[in-house]
């Protein structure tokens, strides 16, 4: 039914009652409880009888949320279903008992109202008394939104109230799943099961100095697992250290609440926190403990972040992330082995530094090895070094500019020749009294400005023209560093490998005397090699490229 037409038959005396209307209702409570569920069977009874039972009515079956908030329309499926058959045109009139069980967003309110009118369904507030059909519907539905809006808002400062006070009171709030301890009735009892595993955290972290993934492997090998009996979760046990309550203090205030109506939270800095011992929390570990592995955690969270991107970090050593261990699909970790003759750069499966040797029987691999096998496969690469050189020589002599800085220049300085016959006519203007000084001022300032703009670009244009004179000049310098470069005089290039190198597999059954790699290039056939560490010395062969490159599991 036209709602232009509805509006002339009620301002004709007709009430809402007397016209012929598909109707619906819906129906909402906030929360899962028997009495409200009880309420919500009363509301579905009630406004089922009550449409039936109008003669000119037709019935249509209703919509129903159970246990959500009214606060946003998000999660509410059976309203987000109303709404879309009210544009399908499956009914003409929805009542519903009050703002709040529609929304109690002043915006949603509105927002859905209006759509729904412009799909011509109107909507009865029955306890405000609000039909939106009525012409000064849409004034009173503002006013009473806005109270139902503001509702919302007093009751979340009510909630934060009641938080102060049961933390005053003793009572434990958050959490009920903590790992440690048990919860009932806001008091917290230590769980000596899950205590024992929260204190070996703690001593492998700061007593032991044992990163992370380390400790979760570490306590799955020592049979201890998550409640689901997984490897403990690396973000679970970050928050096992550094949560305060572990050495009995209460710790609040970590996020706050920025919109009470969207629900969006921020999170604050750790100086913004209200910690402080609490003795209604029983304590795990010790004080000193607790804030030894915090500092340390601190400590080594700022080196990381002090560090180079991810990316720049992980590509710093040539052989990053490019050997991989066919038994296990991982790749190899860099290790620096200390000892009486000094520093040596090892590379390491990932299983073997986890676990050990019983995690893999991959060798190490040092990186003066792999050096050496590199600069053979590389020199056997360049045999005709001379005729190399010559190409990339031609190479650089035979690109072409790409941008005609003369070209540019010269426009530049015709702009600022330009500028400067208008600056003289400027000035003439202003000896004849045409205009006065200050406008004269403001007009050659700004023409000051735009030539000082022109003379920063004719600078940069003719320091590039400079830049490509200099290139064509140095082709000398250029052939010498090649000529060194390739020639392998001061050890491997870590730019060259990384450029060059795809990946190194070491193959199964390697051994630390014998070692059996697959070098994988960019380009061409992969390279089998077998080293023999006591002798120093490889055997090389060429093998067929039938797979593409292994995929490596970093987690």
């Amino acid at each position: 039914m036209n709602i232009l037409r509805i509006r002339n038959e009620m301002r004709n005396g007709k009430t809402i009652f007397d016209l012929p209307l598909r109707v619906t209702f819906y129906a909402r409570v906030s929360t899962d409880k028997d009495e409200q569920l009880n309420s919500l069977e009363n509301q579905v009874q009630y406004y089922t009888q009550f449409i039936q039972e109008k003669r000119n009515w037709v019935y249509i079956p209703g919509y129903v949320d159970e246990g959500i908030s009214g606060t946003s329309t998000k999660k509410r499926d059976s309203f987000n279903r109303m709404i879309t058959d009210a544009k399908a045109g499956r009914f003409d009139f929805i009542i519903t008992k009050e703002i709040s069980r529609f929304s109690r967003s002043t915006l949603d309110s509105i927002k859905y109202t209006q759509e729904l009118l412009e799909h011509d369904v109107g909507v009865l507030f029955q306890n405000d008394n609000i039909n939106t059909l009525d012409s000064d519907s849409e004034f009173r539905l503002v006013v009473m939104a806005g109270v139902a809006q503001d509702e919302v808002r007093k009751l979340s400062e009510r909630l934060k109230f009641g938080f102060r006070q049961a933390i005053k009171n003793g009572h434990v709030l958050g959490n009920d799943k903590l790992w440690g301890y048990d919860k009932k009735d806001c008091v917290l009892t230590i769980n000596e099961d899950e205590a024992q595993v929260v204190r070996r955290i703690f001593d492998l972290y700061a007593n032991q100095q044992m990163g992370i993934r380390r400790i979760a492997q570490a306590l799955y090998d020592e049979g201890f697992t998550s409640r689901k009996g997984n490897t403990f979760n690396v973000l679970t046990i970050r928050h096992i250290l550094c949560n305060p309550k572990y050495k009995g203090w209460y710790c609040a205030n970590k996020s706050q609440t920025v919109d009470y109506r969207s629900k969006r939270k921020i999170f604050l800095d750790e100086s913004e926190w209200v910690t402080y011992p609490d003795s209604s929390i029983p304590a795990i570990v010790s004080e000193e403990l607790w804030d030894r592995a915090n500092a340390l955690y601190k400590r080594r969270s700022q080196q990381m972040m002090s560090r180079q991107s991810a990316a720049e970090f992980h590509n710093r050593y040539p052989y990053s992330g490019k050997i991989i261990c066919e038994e296990h699909s991982t790749s190899f970790h860099r290790q620096v082995i200390k000892s009486s003759k000094g520093q040596t750069e090892t590379w390491q499966c990932r299983e073997y530094r986890n676990r050990g040797r019983v995690g893999c029987s991959a060798p190490q691999l040092r990186t003066t090895e792999l050096d050496q096998i590199m600069a053979h496969i590389f020199t056997q690469l360049i045999q005709d070094k001379r005729s190399i050189i010559d190409a990339l020589i031609k190479v650089i002599q035979s690109v072409p500019d790409e941008h005609d800085y003369a070209q540019d220049a010269q426009r530049v300085q015709e702009d600022i020749s330009a500028i400067q016959t208008k600056k003289d006519r400027l000035l003439e203007m202003s000896i004849e009294g045409i205009i006065s000084m200050a406008e004269f001022k403001q007009r050659n300032d700004g023409f000051n400005e735009q030539i000082e703009v022109l003379e920063g670009r004719l600078a940069a244009l003719q320091a590039e023209a400079e830049k490509g004179r200099k290139t064509t000049e140095q082709l000398g310098e250029i052939r010498a560093a090649l000529e060194q470069e390739l020639s392998f005089q001061n050890g491997i290039n870590s730019a060259l490998v990384t450029t060059i190198l795809d990946h190194i597999i070491v193959k199964k059954g390697s051994t630390k005397e014998e070692i059996h790699l697959d070098i994988h290039l960019k380009f061409g056939d992969p390279t089998g090699v077998v080293f023999h560490r006591s002798s120093s010395s490889f055997r090389f062969n060429r093998l067929k490229s039938t797979t593409p490159p292994t995929a490596i599991r970093t987690t």
